[in-house]
């Protein structure tokens, strides 16, 4: 497929590309001008805040678009966007896949939330179901589309673990925000990204997905590994997150404090999705942290 791609040149977007094209796809990054990529024959430039200039992009030629694109922050820019996006695609059966987030159900206790649990948006992903929800309807219109929900995305060096091994490195131990008992559901960035090409080749229209390969994660333990990963000796300690806050802003130290397990078994059974990349532990300290 020709496939339209938002984010392009992010963490996890240059991952989905490398994928798409090792599996024959093309790719055509969506960007904003300046950026190195522009450069290329058929890049599309505009900005996510300008409908236009998204509306324009999704040209006949294309077969698929993919947003991993960050949001703006902006739930009315933000649902511009979606909508410019699929003003193209309605009556197409063409792909549409819009990349949600984890956070979007909240804490969730002990027993592993699924796609059908309800939401429970934390405040920094507020208004992400709303967004969602206009990505779903848009099924009903002849559209395949598709939300994909990643958990903590970790490998190739980067995401929040490297975050952590930073941390890990400036104060001489590793730290986690919140609570010792605080887990993540986790993805390696390259299974993740083998996701999104299983979703756009034969994914369901109006359907859910949590990009999950690991259920719940503990954060004191991803700190231990991230302070090896530092040269230290694998020590680990709390860090409050009324402190954390004043440095990364409250809405992202709640999120790296909130406890969760999640369920990433759909992908599993609907799509055959098989993630085979180290766990982050193992990545951390022997891989492309170390």
């Amino acid at each position: 497929m020709k496939v339209l791609v938002l984010g392009a040149t992010g963490y996890i977007g240059s991952a989905a590309v490398r994928r798409l094209r090792h599996d024959g796809h093309e790719v055509v990054p969506f960007v904003q001008a300046g950026d190195p990529v522009a450069a290329e024959a058929e890049a599309r430039v505009g900005d996510l805040s300008d409908p236009g200039s998204l509306r324009a992009a999704v040209t006949d030629d294309i077969d698929a678009v993919l947003n991993i694109a960050t949001p703006t922050g902006k739930e009315a820019v933000d649902a511009a966007a979606v909508d410019a996006l699929l003003d193209r695609l309605r009556g197409t059966g063409w792909a549409f896949v819009y990349t949600s987030g984890v956070w979007v159900r909240g804490a969730t206790g002990d027993r592993a939330a699924d796609e059908g649990s309800v939401t429970n948006a934390i405040d920094i992903v507020g208004y992400r179901p709303r967004i969602e929800q206009r990505v779903l309807a848009a099924a009903s219109e002849d559209v395949r589309s598709a939300v994909i929900r990643p958990g903590i995305a970790y490998g190739n060096g980067g995401g929040i673990p490297a975050l952590m091994v930073a941390w890990a490195r400036e104060h001489g131990r590793g730290r986690y925000v919140g609570s010792a008992g605080t887990r993540w559901p986790m993805v390696h960035v390259d299974d993740l990204a083998a996701l999104y090409g299983l979703v756009l080749e034969k994914g369901s229209a109006g359907s859910v997905l949590h990009g999950i390969a690991l259920e719940a994660v503990p954060t004191a333990a991803l700190a231990a590994a991230a302070d090896l990963a530092a040269g230290g000796t694998g020590r680990a300690e709390s860090w409050p997150v009324e402190q954390a806050a004043e440095t990364l802003g409250l809405p992202f130290a709640q999120a790296l404090a909130l406890d969760q397990t999640v369920s990433g078994r759909r992908a599993w059974d609907e799509l055959g999705w098989r993630p085979s990349r180290p766990y982050v532990t193992t990545e951390l300290t022997g891989g492309s942290y170390a």
